[in-house]
């Protein structure tokens, strides 16, 4: 198992942030096939081999993402893929 953390500073109002983090939740799904939910301020995600959330607060928005066995693997290439797509998104 590989876990992965990626805490993004922003200054984004909050619909702006949310809009991001939907971005963010949107290029994820469509390159691992995640299934994606809001709840509140979190976006929650998963499926087979990887589950995560993406919270979003006033100033930051804060990934975890634990990969299973097979997808840990890839660990190093998920996250730095991720972490450039937080950057441009919230970069605001």
């Amino acid at each position: 198992m590989a876990d992965i953390s990626i805490t993004q500073q922003h200054s984004l109002s909050p619909d702006a942030a949310r809009s991001a983090a939907q971005k963010v939740a949107d290029k994820l799904a469509g390159e691992y096939g995640l299934n994606c939910k809001w709840e509140g301020n979190t976006l929650r995600f998963d499926r087979s081999g990887v589950e995560g959330s993406l919270a979003l607060s006033e100033r930051q928005a804060a990934l975890r993402i634990k990969l299973g066995f097979l997808m840990s693997a890839f660990a190093a290439t998920i996250e730095q893929k991720v972490a450039e797509s937080m950057r441009k998104v919230f970069a605001g």
